[in-house]
């Protein structure tokens, strides 16, 4: 299972699909992996879904691959699969390692350009979200741009599974007197929008101080929820291509410092939930 096939990219709703694939990374993955059909009901109950949807929910999964089902008695115990693990552990390490940009930039870019036939349309769209995953931008459909060289590795990946290596340049260099980095940054990349984002989310979350572990519990997973755009809309741009006061740094450090205080209890009452259906 890879990101271009859907489930780690955001919606501009939480769907009942997304929010249970952030219960899945949260929660279940780190405990073991697996979990009661009561228990992800409750959960997504919790959120706001009721039983019909989480039950649509919990089949598209398994039928995605990324979870399995069994039968102990009358009950239904739900696995998630290797695909669905690496899924999930990519998702992890691309959304928490979001934001760590390196303080010292060499003002080196890479390129990659891939003129896709219409006959591929398919192979195109993916293509251009996996990239956007890594972190690159565009600067037209054809040629995406990353500041950090070493996602090359990434790219060459990507490309050949994709099939589309032979269609591929690949490129690393600096711009020229026509092209500034400032102007690179604004062609490739919404920034406007991306500060908008960054402070509609510390609006939403900076004075947010859920009392227990069921309202933590809930908080936390809308909290991720948010920050799961991120890493699709913002190139981590290097610190010194940023303004001294970017509302990303503060965003970011919302972020893990509600993630660490709100964790544990909501950890907590998960583990209630699975209590519950354990007997």
């Amino acid at each position: 299972m890879e990101p271009d096939d859907g489930p780690l990219r955001p919606r501009n709703t939480d769907s009942a699909k997304s929010v249970l694939l952030t219960v899945l990374g949260e929660f279940v993955l780190p405990g073991g992996g697996s979990a009661w059909t009561g228990t992800l009901i409750d959960a997504l109950g919790e959120l706001g879904f009721g039983d019909r949807n989480a039950r649509q929910v919990l089949t598209r999964l398994r039928d995605d691959g990324i979870i399995v089902s069994e039968r102990r008695g009358r009950k239904t115990r739900w696995h998630i699969s290797e695909d669905g693990r690496q899924l999930l552990e990519a998702g992890a390490r691309r959304i928490y390692r979001f934001g760590r940009r390196a303080e010292t930039w060499d003002g080196r870019w890479l390129l990659v350009h891939c003129s896709v036939p219409e006959t591929m349309r398919r192979e195109r769209r993916r293509l251009q979200t996996r990239l956007s995953f890594e972190g690159f931008g565009f600067l037209s459909p054809t040629v995406a741009i990353s500041p950090y060289g070493e996602l090359e590795e990434a790219a060459n990946e990507v490309l050949g599974e994709l099939g589309l290596a032979d269609l591929a340049l690949v490129l690393a260099g600096r711009t020229g007197s026509l092209s500034p980095d400032a102007a690179i940054l604004h062609r490739a990349w919404d920034l406007q929008n991306l500060e908008l984002s960054y402070r509609e989310f510390v609006e939403r979350f900076d004075d947010l101080e859920p009392a227990g572990a069921r309202d933590r519990f809930e908080a936390l997973v809308r909290m991720v929820q948010a920050w799961r755009r991120f890493p699709f809309l913002d190139p981590e741009i290097p610190l010194q291509l940023l303004p001294d006061d970017w509302i990303g740094l503060r965003a970011q450090q919302l972020f893990e410092d509600r993630r660490a205080r709100w964790g544990p209890d909501a950890g907590t009452f998960y583990k209630e939930l699975e209590a519950v259906h354990d007997s």
